[in-house]
């Protein structure tokens, strides 16, 4: 897994490239917690390069969805693949978070 972390529009954006899973969620898990503890109240996951999530990096995107919550910021997904979303409506999350087609669809709504 590499993340990428980039700037735009006061967006924080996060770009998850490879597969998620119980050996490399924490780095995602710590990544997201750092920037919210670190002020960051607006964060698009960029998700079009992530090949696989397990129930692990769920995990630590709905910790970081719970802690950016109460500061009135919000976590959105973007680009998720068919067999990524599919991983999301079957666990659910697709409810918890919003989901935006493109990172740029994610960053009109935010405006």
């Amino acid at each position: 897994m590499d993340i990428t972390e980039s700037r735009q529009n006061g967006f924080l954006i996060l770009t998850v490239t490879g597969r998620v899973d119980a050996s490399n969620a924490s780095s995602l898990e710590k990544t997201l917690l750092t920037a919210i503890d670190g002020g960051e109240r607006r964060i698009v996951v960029d998700c079009a390069p992530l090949e696989y999530i397990s129930s692990a990096g769920l995990r630590a995107l709905l910790l970081a969805a719970k802690r950016v919550a109460p500061g009135g910021g919000a976590l959105a997904l973007a680009a998720l693949r068919d067999e990524i979303k599919e991983v999301f409506d079957m666990a659910g999350f697709s409810a918890i978070f919003r989901v935006f087609p493109t990172t740029g669809d994610a960053l009109a709504a935010g405006r």
